[in-house]
């Protein structure tokens, strides 16, 4: 987090327009879960709506696998900016394609978290590894792999309840 987020705007907006929406959304998803935590210390996550526990558990996919860094290895001493504001995007594209899909869901075809997680596994996987692309593999690289990467996000959600 930053002070200065506001002088940097125009440079977001030149290079990729939609960071600056995705780093709110990341920020209100971070506030949520904070809100949501001290309703699961009181009376359990079994508690929380569907929206809720997407809520939780992308905010730990945000804590543990973009904002943890590890100065110690190649492909996260450094993180360019394309290949932040990319994983980004694929994080906030599987937020908002789960919370569509449960919101749209009817009583009698509910969507859960639970059945999200299970028919995505191999994809969640996949948004919790993208850390470890290697920036050296230069650019085009790693923008083609995290965007075909988003797209298997948006047809695995259009696949969930076929």
């Amino acid at each position: 987090y930053s002070r200065y987020t506001k002088v940097l705007d125009s440079y977001y907006e030149e290079n990729d327009p939609e960071f600056v929406t995705d780093r709110t959304r990341c920020k209100e998803i971070l506030q949520n879960e904070d809100d949501l935590a001290e309703i699961v210390q009181l009376v359990g996550k079994d508690s929380l709506g569907e929206a809720e526990k997407i809520t939780l558990e992308v905010a730990k996919i945000i804590k543990d696998d973009y904002l943890a860094q590890n100065g110690f290895t190649s492909y996260d001493m450094f993180c360019p900016f394309w290949k932040t504001t990319a994983m980004l995007r694929n994080i906030i594209t599987f937020y908002n394609e789960a919370q569509k899909k449960v919101e749209k869901s009817t009583a009698d075809n509910k969507v859960t978290w639970s059945m999200i997680r299970n028919h995505m596994q191999p994809t969640i996987e996949k948004i919790t590894r993208m850390k470890f692309e290697e920036p050296s593999e230069g650019q085009e690289a790693i923008i083609a792999k995290l965007d075909a990467l988003n797209e298997e996000i948006c047809a695995m959600f259009r696949s969930l309840g076929e």
